[in-house]
């Protein structure tokens, strides 16, 4: 009798776990379409948020549904799960969740520590195995006399200290070729007077004003075309556990 109540007790939950599990999960913002597209089956995703036709990417195929971010059309999808970030669509999954749909807001990690705990907490969400999350890479601090990247984007900005991608620069092995914090307007006498071992640009590829900045003389001058580092853009927007496949590929240049 004993062991019929054991086989019963573990069906019931085998069953219920399986209940439990989302079918028919929803995005509505971009990062949480990657983290959706990377870890779950086409078939258990109602739609991935219209972001993803506007920021395509290539490994993230034709056969996902999409809806087109107005709330009749969630509504008539039914999803058992949705995912946002904290600072996406909040009239929006605030009305969901007012008509009883099961909202998860999830902010985005704000250091390398916080990838793995990030992605651990969506893999439950999504009913799949936290243990399934990437391990971050044994912490590295750069040598004293390692070489300096400048990360550049749009707007002759560069990325400095206390951001999320200067602990991705320092993690991948590089010093910060900027000492100061934040986000910043780039000089470029600075940079021509004390150029940088190697530019990370990134930003979108298309052609834009805003982009104009990377192909001033001063800057082409300063650094050799083999100092011009290029790494898929849609790596740096949103961290996830492409972010480690991010620190391999520049720590790779370094070599």
């Amino acid at each position: 009798m004993l062991w019929l109540l054991s086989l019963l007790s573990g069906l019931f939950f085998t069953l219920s776990a399986a209940a439990a599990t989302p079918q028919r999960m929803l995005s509505l913002d971009l990062c949480m379409d990657w983290t959706l597209a990377y870890h779950a089956d086409p078939q258990r995703v109602a739609a991935l948020s219209p972001m993803l036709k506007r920021y395509p990417v290539d490994w993230i195929g034709d056969n996902w549904p999409g809806h087109d971010g107005t709330l009749e059309q969630i509504v008539q999808l039914q999803p058992d799960l949705v995912l946002v970030g904290q600072f996406s669509a909040l009239m929006l999954r605030g009305r969901l969740s007012d008509l009883g749909y099961k909202v998860a807001v999830l902010p985005l990690p704000g250091s390398l520590e916080q990838v793995v705990d990030y992605e651990r907490q969506l893999l439950e969400l999504m009913g799949e195995n936290p243990d399934k999350a990437r391990s971050a890479p044994e912490w590295r601090i750069p040598a004293a006399n390692a070489k300096r990247l400048l990360l550049l984007g749009s707007n002759g900005i560069g990325t400095g200290r206390d951001t999320f991608e200067h602990q991705i620069i320092e993690q991948a092995g590089w010093r910060n070729y900027l000492e100061v914090s934040g986000h910043v307007a780039l000089d470029l006498e600075q940079i021509a007077s004390d150029p940088p071992d190697a530019i990370l640009f990134a930003a979108p590829e298309h052609q834009a004003l805003a982009n104009r900045f990377a192909d001033h003389p001063v800057l082409r001058r300063s650094v050799p075309p083999e100092g011009w580092l290029t790494t898929d853009y849609w790596r740096w927007q949103c961290p996830g556990p492409w972010t480690w496949d991010l620190i391999r590929q520049l720590n790779q240049w370094l070599d």
